[in-house]
């Protein structure tokens, strides 16, 4: 780690020919999808937002010149009648409903004993109240830094906001280093391509924002820590941040190829045969069940990245930090609804077990129709194990867990007792913080008032974490624990969790046993039973 006066660290971006790009590549040589078929791609990868920038097509390049050859006086009144013919039909066709779509993801830096996250979301999208564009409509990137420091960044204007929708790629470019200009030689955004670019054109032509791809990671950020109370530009004390690096898939959220393995991430290069069993076996799951592909229960979940390796570097405020096969994660979730109550705990970087990750949430959501008589919520939870090559999933259609959780302490023990499941088994999972560990408020979507300090998270917990398979009791009539064989994990330790809770209130001890109602779990479970016939 040292010190820099500036802000650099673009170096390392990755350069693409069209022979040695893991992309798919346009006539202008821009990555517009995977070119090999990702083995350990989770469902819900691709963005679920739709993108409200003018298409970059033959007929809007075609009308910017016809308006470019047209008087002053009439291309301006030709701009005004579009921008108004938008609004009708944007008013006409678009859903009203609010929506969101967020990422999360943590880079864990051992060597520094330091973690940093990064948070990218964009709200309504396109969305249309009373004739009006949206009062709560955002573009917003936030990230966590070293010692539980804050910064963040945002603008309203949702059209620069561009996503893929098959693979897991976003971007948004809050400033240019440079204008563009029509055919007229006016100043003119409406003409600018709003898609990904090569690592090398990002780095050239971007003063701030950010850019993922699947394999690579960018981002300037040039805002401020929040202390004056918002995410709007000139609501904090100044700060920066820029990074770029690589990025290796280890694990979506289903079984994988253990890292000591030379197994294949992609079906291109193995044969019919293998490539038909190896999508069996490393078929990816959706986390929240199948169900996430309706709008049933929202927000929907989605870990896309339980476990990841990523190279390059990262400036935080003129701090650098270069880092080699450092642990990664990604989640996202997507819906209009929000949870009034939630926790959730994450780890990769465990001292003598490289290939071990484990997530777990939970949090009260709304249920279907809930605006008829009887029950309007219910509160479930999950626990997400990967070890070396196997998942471990623990979840309230599959078995039983239960938690104890307070800003301080997280609490978690599940079984997987289906007898129609690979393996039966149980984990729990104790993550602590030191009591002048206060972590950092974050900012989430909120229902009516938009970003607001509603969650808090720190990056050091402590935590232990044990599994073990179990076996059937005829005597007992249940399973137990295997008394003749060793723990699959045997409390592996880390000083490196992430802890979060959210919503409210919390002014005790959440102490929750999850249930789920006999027919969504019979619902949930019928891709299971199918398979298993």
């Amino acid at each position: 780690m040292e010190k820099t006066d500036g802000v650099d660290g673009g170096e390392a971006a990755a350069s693409y020919t069209d022979n040695d790009s893991p992309y798919l590549m346009d006539e202008n040589g821009r990555p517009v999808g995977v070119r090999e078929t990702m083995l350990l791609q989770t469902p819900h990868s691709g963005r679920k937002f739709r993108p409200t920038h003018p298409k970059s097509s033959s007929t809007s390049r075609l009308r910017s010149r016809l308006r470019a050859i047209l008087p002053p006086w009439k291309r301006k009144q030709t701009k005004e009648k579009s921008r108004a013919k938008k609004v009708n039909r944007n008013f006409l066709s678009r859903n009203n409903r609010r929506f969101t779509e967020g990422w999360y993801y943590r880079l864990t830096l051992p060597e520094y004993n330091e973690s940093f996250v990064f948070i990218f979301s964009i709200e309504d999208a396109g969305r249309w109240v009373n004739r009006k564009k949206s009062p709560l409509t955002l573009a917003c990137f936030q990230m966590l830094g070293p010692q539980d420091t804050y910064l963040v960044q945002s603008d309203d204007d949702d059209t620069k906001f561009w996503g893929w929708k098959d693979a897991q790629a976003l971007g948004c470019t809050f400033e240019w280093k440079k204008d563009i200009v029509n055919g007229s030689g006016e100043t003119d955004e409406s003409v600018r391509e709003i898609a990904a670019m090569t690592p090398e054109e990002w780095r050239e032509d971007v003063q701030t924002g950010f850019q993922i791809l699947p394999f690579n990671f960018q981002g300037r950020l040039n805002g401020h820590d929040g202390s004056l109370g918002g995410v709007k530009a000139n609501q904090g004390k100044p700060g920066s941040a820029e990074y770029n690096f690589e990025v290796r898939p280890v694990a979506g959220w289903g079984n994988y190829p253990p890292l000591s393995s030379s197994s294949p991430t992609s079906y291109n290069n193995i044969s019919a045969e293998e490539s038909s069993r190896e999508k069996s076996y490393f078929q990816q799951k959706s986390t929240a069940g199948w169900l996430a592909s309706f709008p049933v229960f929202e927000p929907h979940w989605q870990i896309t990245m339980a476990h990841a390796r990523a190279s390059g570097s990262l400036n935080w405020n003129g701090t650098v930090y270069e880092f080699e096969d450092a642990p990664f994660y990604g989640e996202k979730n997507w819906g209009g609804a929000f949870p009034t109550k939630w926790y959730w705990a994450q780890c990769n970087s465990f001292d003598n077990y490289p290939d071990l990750a484990f997530t777990a949430g939970g949090g009260i959501r709304q249920l279907p129709f809930s605006f008829l008589p009887g029950k309007r919520t219910e509160t479930l939870g999950l626990i997400g194990i990967h070890y070396d090559g196997r998942f471990f999933e623990i979840v309230p259609w599959t078995g039983e867990m239960e938690w104890e959780v307070c800003w301080g302490r997280w609490e978690f023990r599940g079984r997987c007792t289906d007898e129609k499941g690979e393996s039966q088994f149980e984990a729990e999972v104790v993550a602590v913080t030191d009591d002048d560990v206060s972590g950092v408020l974050l900012r989430a979507p909120t229902k009516d008032e938009g970003m607001q300090y509603f969650c808090r998270d720190s990056g050091f917990g402590q935590v232990v974490l044990s599994l073990w398979e179990l076996e059937y009791d005829e005597d007992l009539g249940d399973y137990v624990r295997s008394q003749n064989k060793k723990p699959l994990i045997d409390k592996a330790r880390s000083g490196q969790c992430t802890v979060e809770v959210g919503g409210g209130p919390w002014w005790d001890v959440w102490r929750v046993k999850s249930k789920m109602s006999a027919t969504m779990k019979k619902i949930i479970r019928l891709p299971l039973i199918m398979r298993k016939a």
